[in-house]
């Protein structure tokens, strides 16, 4: 059994792929993966670290400018895309796969179109509510796309029906235990554990919020912070030093750059403040945590609103866009969930109803159809 992977750029990508790989290698340690990525990115990183080779082509995403700068970042990028699928068509021919699964970033459409004009058996993965313009264009050619959210849909044109099998969430978040969670981080039963973080870079407008709502709840007794700055929110302590906020170690508020042990924050919390990446959003459905969802609108065909949107139609979690956010908007949500208990019962319970907690093995189920 032979199995090509391609994706790259984000975590987005990457994450969900090397957890069906992983699954795979486990229920066949014979099986042999290879991964195609992009040069120079993360993945270069990340998918050796996880134990399986990969190779490398160059390709970057078309440019949305209209100008001439765009028009010639362009060509370059359709060059670049002609290099990429014959150093693909190359790897492929090596490699001789079974089948070939894109996981989405610029890398995936070159590398697809490739095995395909090979006559590999393609499939790809839409971890967003909105397609991607790859996986849009993709999904006229594979011989099976496989879907987050059925909504997802509307917007692509498939060569055969789509099957919704869900985002793969990690085992150590999906089998938790709550209680043992909070005992590792200190937190009483009758504390209630809110949670915020913009993504690993960190978002200005999240992290001004939280800053604002920890002014008006540090005081507060029962309440307990964790909150995730990321890269660019270094300042943020600073902020709350001369707001005389008290942080740290023997205060109620967890203040850190980046949770890099999400699978004990996520399961403890009582609520979530977050972005609405599709691998967020899966985790919160999964263990069914109310949330406070604040989509980025600087990504593309902003993908994060259609996948909170998900979430919050039907009362699985509380929208707030950025354009509506003003003084006192992330501080009052959160006040109205904690002073409603019944809220918090209810969006938890429709946020469950949105949960997909097998889709690892739906995706492995798929793949290993074409094997």
């Amino acid at each position: 059994m032979r199995i090509l992977f391609a994706c790259g750029g984000t975590g987005g990508h990457i994450n969900p792929a090397l957890a069906v790989a992983k699954e795979i290698k486990r229920r066949y340690p014979d099986a042999e993966i290879l991964f195609i990525g992009t040069k120079g990115r993360m993945e270069e990183k990340i998918v050796p670290a996880a134990g399986f080779e990969i190779k490398a082509v160059e390709m970057n995403g078309l440019s949305r400018k209209k100008n001439l700068k765009g028009v010639i970042s362009n060509i370059k990028v359709l060059l670049m895309a002609i290099k990429a699928s014959s150093k693909a068509k190359k790897i492929i021919k090596d490699f001789s796969p079974d089948v070939a699964v894109g996981f989405g970033g610029y890398v995936s459409q070159p590398v697809i179109r490739a095995a395909h004009k090979l006559k590999v058996p393609c499939c790809i993965h839409e971890q967003n509510a909105y397609p991607g313009v790859a996986n849009k264009a993709l999904a006229k050619i594979a011989d099976k796309v496989m879907l987050t959210s059925q909504e997802a849909e509307k917007y692509m044109k498939c060569k055969y029906p789509p099957v919704v099998t869900g985002l793969p969430v990690r085992k150590e978040i999906i089998m938790a235990d709550k209680k043992n969670a909070r005992e590792k981080l200190g937190v009483r039963d009758d504390e209630i554990l809110v949670l915020s973080m913009g993504g690993s870079l960190g978002a200005n407008i999240i992290n001004n919020s939280v800053v604002e709502m920890l002014e008006s709840l540090h005081d507060e007794p029962k309440f307990r912070f964790i909150h995730a700055t990321g890269q660019f929110g270094k300042w943020v302590p600073d902020k709350l030093k001369k707001k005389s906020v008290p942080f740290g170690p023997g205060t109620n508020i967890d203040l850190r750059e980046y949770i890099d042990d999400m699978e004990v924050c996520m399961p403890a919390c009582d609520i979530v403040i977050s972005r609405a990446g599709a691998s967020s959003v899966s985790e919160i459905s999964a263990l069914a945590k109310p949330s406070i969802i604040i989509p980025s609108p600087n990504v593309a065909e902003n993908h994060q609103y259609h996948n909170a949107m998900t979430l919050a139609h039907n009362g699985g979690a509380i929208l707030l866009e950025e354009k509506d956010i003003v003084e006192g908007s992330l501080t009052n949500a959160v006040k109205d969930l904690i002073d409603n208990p019944e809220k918090l019962i209810e969006i938890s319970e429709k946020a469950r109803e949105n949960s997909k907690t097998d889709a690892l093995d739906n995706i492995c189920k798929v793949i290993l159809s074409f094997t």
